[in-house]
């Protein structure tokens, strides 16, 4: 491999954020990392998905959901992965994007979203602002295996990952578990977040742990809100398919341009919905400050009574009710007595004639005639009438900012595997079109098969972006850290001829012999980037050595015949 190639490929060892921002066919390979990985197929032995071949599309999705919810969450701390510098990761990306493009697009880089992101401070929000501008997390993406790993951790009961980390294991698991084909599966990166779009029914979101539908986007909720941060106020950097990916800097596209464009157009009709009672009473259940302008009538004992909005919006916290046409005079008398008027509220809109009205007028925004006549039910004497109309036109109307239609959509090989498809046969697939995809190709070094790839990207990875365990190990003697990796129960999270990072085995305190042996090399190094290290392994030991120590520690992970030589300068 040439320099460049072994920074893409030692970047599908690391996986962090900014690495899949620069080389975008790394999300996909992370998803075939994860498929081929047996802790997914496992799972489908687990009695909560007995029977769920039996069951919908959409009830499959809804039982994963509950699943990864029980056993996941999420994390975004800066302690899991550590801290780098802006300077040392553009100097890395420069060769590969302009500095002005990265800042541009990239969160860690200068970018701060829409004004939603500097009202929030972006590097006070991610718990940053304690350190120089230029310090920037190492926001890593875990494996499945390391997302399971999180239990071992200290302050953990289960296992946890980062948004990026999470749509991956949701791709993978619709795919192995709910038997979705990867064809009906889009990922969507933002500067800042990352989700899944599902062509099940009108359109399913992965967000984090949950999934969001088209009637919970539309529900008013201060989760669906949430839910909606990323989609409303950042640019989708990168779309990635089966077929290929699409990414917002880059002039050439490799996902098929028939599959984006029918992505395109269901995600926008996800994002859209006509105007109903029932959305006016969600857009003012997320809208507080516009309740005040509206009141509610109910029939009570014989005679009309009145009550603010906000009151009724209030009682919902406290109620299985709900404010809408068919719940409404459930959640109204719930309410006490004493909150009702016996006249109507002076300036305030009577919210119930929209029922009536919304059934007798089909409103379009689009429609002058139509709006001209919504207005004038909008008898607001807060002058709010404007923001009402507005508020409303944009809580229905979201248009998705995507990479764009400018680009030069090139043909690629696509990855064509299939639900009837077992394990094996997906590995096998894989390993034979990795010549001509390079997705495939970098999916074997996510997935740390050192059985099937070239071991000089993983130590180059190992030694130059592992800063937790150099961190940790800073105060304690070279004698004390080999005491600290004794210590340790000698147990690789990951099975067979698969290796874990540095942090990762101080992160979980597990380790091989040979994990062992490489983040003491990574330890050494960074102390004295001179030392010169061999570590070699037989049938089941590994031996490393540096200056006049040896040590030997036991292996189990079959990789006899491997001698690297210091670090990742020199490899036999």
């Amino acid at each position: 491999m040439d320099k460049n190639e072994i920074e893409r490929y030692s970047s599908a060892i690391t996986l962090s954020d900014m690495e899949i921002f620069i080389f975008p066919e790394l999300l996909y390979s992370l998803v075939l990392a994860n498929i081929m990985s047996p802790v997914i197929w496992k799972w489908k032995e687990n009695h909560w998905f007995k029977g769920i071949e039996k069951k919908t599309p959409y009830r499959r999705v809804l039982r994963l959901k509950q699943f990864i919810m029980d056993n996941f969450d999420f994390n975004l701390d800066l302690e899991t992965w550590g801290l780098t510098t802006k300077e040392k990761e553009i100097s890395r990306f420069t060769p590969f994007m302009d500095e002005e493009a990265i800042s541009r697009s990239n969160a860690l880089f200068g970018y701060g979203g829409d004004k939603y992101y500097f009202d929030i401070d972006i590097r006070k929000h991610f718990g940053i602002d304690k350190y120089d501008s230029n310090v920037i997390p190492y926001w890593k993406t875990e494996t499945v295996e390391a997302m399971e790993a999180f239990k071992h951790k200290q302050g953990y009961e289960k296992g946890a990952g980062e948004c990026v980390s999470l749509s991956t294991l949701y791709v993978a698991a619709l795919f192995v578990i709910c038997e979705i084909p990867l064809d009906d599966i889009f990922l969507m990166a933002t500067p800042l977040h990352s989700q899944n779009f599902i062509c099940v029914r009108d359109g399913i979101l992965t967000n984090n742990r949950r999934v969001v539908t088209k009637n919970m986007w539309f529900n008013g909720s201060e989760l669906s809100a949430k839910a909606q941060r990323a989609m409303r106020n950042e640019q989708i950097t990168i779309v990635s398919h089966n077929t290929g990916y699409i990414h917002k800097v880059y002039p050439e596209a490799t996902i098929e341009a028939k599959k984006y464009r029918m992505f395109e157009k269901k995600l926008k009709n996800f994002l859209v919905t006509d105007i109903s009672f029932k959305i006016l009473c969600n857009f003012l259940r997320q809208e507080r400050n516009l309740q005040n302008c509206f009141q509610i009538k109910d029939h009570y004992h014989g005679r009309d009574r009145y009550i603010a909005a906000e009151k009724v919006y209030e009682y919902e916290h406290t109620s299985p009710f709900r404010v809408n046409k068919n719940t409404l005079d459930n959640l109204l008398s719930e309410i006490d007595e004493y909150e009702f008027y016996p006249e109507p509220i002076e300036g305030r809109i009577l919210l119930n004639k929209f029922v009536d009205y919304f059934e007798k007028h089909d409103i379009k925004f689009h429609d002058k005639g139509s709006l001209d006549k919504l207005m004038k039910e909008l008898d607001c004497k807060h002058k709010k009438k404007n923001e009402i109309l507005n508020g409303l036109y944009e809580f229905c109307n979201e248009e998705p900012r995507l990479p764009g239609d400018n680009k030069d959509f090139i043909e690629a090989e696509a990855i064509n595997i299939t639900n009837d498809m077992d394990r094996e046969e997906i590995i096998s697939y894989l390993e034979s079109i990795r010549g001509k995809n390079k997705t495939a190709d970098l999916a074997f070094y996510a997935y740390r098969d050192f059985s099937k790839t070239e071991w000089e990207p993983f130590i180059k990875a190992a030694v130059e972006r592992n800063p937790v365990s150099i961190s940790a190990c800073k105060d304690f003697s070279d004698d004390e850290v080999i005491g600290k990796l004794e210590e340790m129960p000698a147990k690789s999270i990951y099975p067979g001829g698969r290796l874990a990072q540095p942090d990762e085995v101080w992160n979980y305190k597990l380790g091989d012999g040979l994990e062992k042996a490489i983040l003491l090399a990574n330890v050494l190094k960074n102390r004295n980037k001179d030392v010169d290290i061999n570590i070699s392994i037989g049938d089941s030991q590994v031996k490393i050595s540096f200056g006049n120590k040896v040590i030997t520690w036991p292996s189990s992970k079959n990789l006899k015949g491997s001698n690297y030589v210091n670090g990742h300068e020199q490899i036999n």
